[in-house]
């Protein structure tokens, strides 16, 4: 992935920077909106287009909960889906972990959760969630991450970025080791 810094304040060291993936050029910084479910609500990706908007996000989490990949890979990825030309990212999921915390249980291995639609139970590895975005065509794919309340305890933060890096280890093996489905390059954060 391409990115430049085309200006740095002296006073603050705010940059202004271009992002560059197969899907367009991002200005940075920018407003991300939100498509959760690959859809920003009550707008069309024309109406979104119109906004100027550069990038949207998109959630694993939610779109596994669907399961939107089968529909999304038939129609040709994220893109097509979404009649969205621009680039696209795909978040791991780990907020959700966070937010759902009375519906999750995490290991070493990943996080077992139960839907909060239907109460039926997923497994997310940091490969599974790497095979996920490969199938939607995100251009950049987040790993999986364990995201913490706000005050956390010293011992518990350390052991978060311990198994948060572990998973971004597995994360860029799994991403190595697998090909994009639609002709574009992705990249993983």
């Amino acid at each position: 992935m391409e990115f430049n810094i085309a200006k740095t304040s002296k006073k603050s060291q705010a940059r202004l920077g271009f992002l560059k993936t197969s899907h367009g050029v991002v200005e940075t910084p920018c407003l991300v909106p939100v498509a959760t479910q690959a859809v920003i609500k009550t707008l069309t990706s024309e109406e979104v287009a119109r906004t100027r908007s550069q990038i949207l996000i998109c959630n694993t989490y939610h779109l596994h909960l669907r399961q939107a990949e089968e529909v999304i890979q038939k129609s040709g990825g994220l893109h097509k889906f979404m009649n969205w030309n621009k680039p696209i990212l795909t978040d791991s999921g780990g907020f959700q972990v966070f937010s759902l915390s009375g519906l999750r249980k995490i290991n070493s291995d990943g996080v077992e959760f139960k839907s909060h639609l239907d109460g039926s139970s997923h497994f997310f590895s940091a490969e599974k969630v790497v095979q996920i975005q490969r199938i939607v065509g995100s251009d950049i794919m987040m790993v999986l991450d364990e995201c913490l309340e706000n005050p956390a305890e010293y011992e518990k933060v350390k052991e978060s970025v311990k198994r948060t890096a572990s998973w971004a280890k597995k994360s860029k093996t799994e991403f190595e080791n697998t090909k994009p489905n639609y002709g574009f390059k992705q990249f993983i954060f």
